[in-house]
């Protein structure tokens, strides 16, 4: 079994509440989604069998908060990151899935395998697609929630409120614990600080935790 992987690479994290945690990312290739906002671009990609990439990860000599499996979406090939995740389980590392909180299957399959779940919620004002994804969030979340989760929405110009309200009910339904992180789209940021306040005021009124957090590895330059 291999797995398409587009790169390996060590930095720290630059968005959600591990925030500047000391990772290793492993980014895998290829997406269900194709969201409006994206800036993942991925042109190429190594073929690696579990063993061979748990070697290029033992590489790396440093103390890491965790490996994130991050994309793309790594669920897709979710035969092949549950092999990877026994691996490092065993070799002593943590496990941080970053995903698009859509593969409620595969996940149900690897959750036992992973330590922090970083679960995207995408709302169909932000992403520009036509079908909502509340049902796979929602059941998502349930899954999800076997483990230390939270939350990450990217909120863009035309986000709606409409879009936060439903997010805020399914987080209060089946995990009131789970932060939500506001992330304003790195594009429209400059334009985004009003609306940012309001849903964060919007959560808060609701009892849902949340924090406005953006992607900080662009804003200092980092990879």
């Amino acid at each position: 079994m291999t797995g398409r992987i587009s790169e390996v690479f060590d930095s720290v994290q630059g968005e959600g509440i591990f925030l500047g945690e000391k990772q290793l990312f492993v980014r895998f290739h290829g997406c269900n989604l194709n969201c409006s906002f994206c800036d993942t671009k991925q042109d190429n990609f190594k073929e690696y069998q579990a063993h061979e990439l748990l070697e290029e990860i033992k590489s790396y000599h440093d103390d890491y908060h965790s490996i994130s499996f991050t994309g793309g979406e790594p669920l897709l090939q979710k035969d092949f990151l549950k092999e990877l995740l026994f691996y490092t389980s065993c070799y002593g590392f943590k496990n941080y899935l970053e995903t698009n909180g859509t593969l409620v299957d595969e996940l149900e399959e690897v959750i036992d395998l992973v330590d922090f779940v970083a679960m995207d919620l995408k709302f169909p004002t932000s992403i520009c697609q036509d079908k909502p994804l509340w049902q796979e969030h929602h059941d998502f979340l349930k899954v999800a929630s076997r483990k230390q989760v939270f939350l990450k929405s990217v909120i863009c110009r035309s986000t709606k409120v409409e879009d936060l309200e439903i997010s805020l009910d399914l987080i209060k339904k089946i995990n009131k614990a789970a932060i939500l992180v506001l992330q304003p789209n790195y594009y429209e940021e400059d334009i985004l600080t009003d609306k940012l306040e309001k849903f964060k005021k919007i959560c808060l009124n609701n009892q849902v935790a949340a924090c406005v957090i953006p992607q900080m590895h662009k804003v200092v330059g980092v990879k």
